[in-house]
């Protein structure tokens, strides 16, 4: 089942524009070496994805965690860098269509955070900010059938990709599949 949403003109123009830069971006990055390049960007992709969730190393520091160096910071951070580094070396082994894929990098992710890394959450969770619960997620029995239809819609609708992918964003947030 297609998640709810329609295309509007202004989706249209963010998607134009949006490709324009990554244009761009493609194109001032043509004269540096690939190498490199992926390097960096894969620091400050762990640096933000964490930073998002709390955690609080620098790409220096990460960087630092890429070259087997010692860094003095929390344990659990450092674990999710190593985690996140670990995810990035199998990155081009997963398929991104396949549930199953998205479990294994799961379990990779959260191996030594969290208890049942990789499963599908099977009871209730909300989001809370200080004090106040900002979404509580579909029960527990739903989630299966939810990001299965997910994938589903993923695999399928004939969309654009970058459309599908921030549809997929959006409904995996909403649907919160994992306890953490």
């Amino acid at each position: 089942m297609k998640p709810p949403y329609n295309i509007t003109e202004k989706i249209v123009a963010l998607v134009a524009s949006i490709s324009e830069k990554i244009g761009e971006i493609n194109a001032t990055h043509l004269f540096k070496p690939a190498t490199e390049l992926r390097k960096k960007n894969r620091i400050k992709t762990i640096q933000s994805s964490l930073e998002i969730e709390g955690n609080a190393l620098t790409e220096e520091q990460i960087t630092a965690l890429l070259e087997n160096k010692r860094v003095l910071a929390p344990q659990k951070d450092i674990l999710e860098v190593q985690n996140a580094i670990k995810v990035y070396e199998q990155l081009n082994t997963f398929n991104p269509f396949q549930l199953k894929d998205l479990e294994k990098v799961h379990t990779i992710l959260m191996s030594g955070l969290i208890e049942n890394a990789g499963k599908l959450r099977t009871t209730k969770v909300g989001i809370v900010k200080e004090s106040k619960v900002e979404h509580m997620a579909p029960s527990g029995a739903m989630v299966k059938g939810l990001i299965k239809a997910l994938f589903e819609y993923l695999k399928k609708d004939n969309d654009l990709i970058l459309i599908k992918s921030c549809v997929f964003h959006y409904e995996f947030e909403f649907i919160h599949p994992f306890l953490d």
